[in-house]
């Protein structure tokens, strides 16, 4: 069995994902701190930092992962018909800090997303590396939302919420194709669900997602700013 790598915050570093923990699945290393350097560093290896508020951080390279390739995302005809609506009005880093924190209150279990991690990665926003995803209604109240970390042609997804039926599909639908036009090669959903399988994700071994990461993380996007370009046929903008 591996043992579970300890880190500090002198040290920028990471032991390679393949050390990682069956059980639990993917766990790697322990400690450090959520600096731009060291979470951009994990996110190019395929770590990212997953605890709870009485944890210390804990990094995470689960095997297998759980993508979605853009060009695959899957409508289904409910949805069809919920995008042909038009009930959303979509929008990309209008507000990044009310969807992290969105993200964090409507979970019922408890969450994962503390504080600490909301100032890290609001950090990251304004250094233009995570962005975020909004769905409004038609009151203008932000009613489904996800963020995640840009590197390359590879978006990390972190987390989203909905307090409207198919709101987050509607994101994703948006960001899927958005991602598409830009030449990004994956969206990383990290551990599978069947929301994210319905909408075209799959489980690949670790190994190959890692293979996408060498070969994508460094390359230039097809774009010069994270600003929405596309949408639903007909949408509102």
């Amino acid at each position: 069995m591996s043992a579970l790598a300890l880190l500090d915050d002198d040290a920028l570093w990471f032991p390679t994902p393949e050390r990682a923990l069956v059980e639990p699945d993917g766990l790697l290393a322990v400690g450090g701190d959520l600096s731009p350097e060291r979470l951009l560093l994990a996110y190019r290896h395929g770590i990212f930092p997953w605890y709870s508020d009485n944890q210390p951080i804990l990094w995470w390279s689960p095997d297998p992962r759980c993508i979605l390739r853009p060009e695959r995302i899957h409508v289904s005809r409910s949805l069809r018909r919920t995008l042909n609506q038009r009930r959303f009005t979509v929008t990309l880093n209008r507000d990044f800090r009310a969807v992290i924190e969105l993200c964090a209150d409507s979970r019922d279990d408890g969450t994962w997303i503390t504080e600490e991690m909301i100032a890290a990665y609001t950090r990251l926003h304004r250094q233009g590396h995570a962005h975020s995803i909004e769905a409004w209604d038609d009151r203008g109240a932000l009613v489904g939302g996800l963020y995640g970390i840009a590197l390359g042609r590879c978006f990390f997804g972190e987390s989203m919420f909905s307090l409207q039926t198919d709101a987050s599909k509607v994101i994703m639908v948006h960001l899927a194709h958005q991602l598409a036009a830009w030449g990004y090669v994956v969206m990383d959903c990290q551990v599978e669900s069947g929301h994210l399988l319905r909408m075209g994700a799959e489980c690949v071994p670790r190994t190959e997602f890692l293979s996408i990461l060498e070969e994508h993380v460094d390359c230039a996007p097809g774009h010069c700013h994270w600003e929405l370009q596309w949408q639903w046929p007909g949408a509102k903008t």
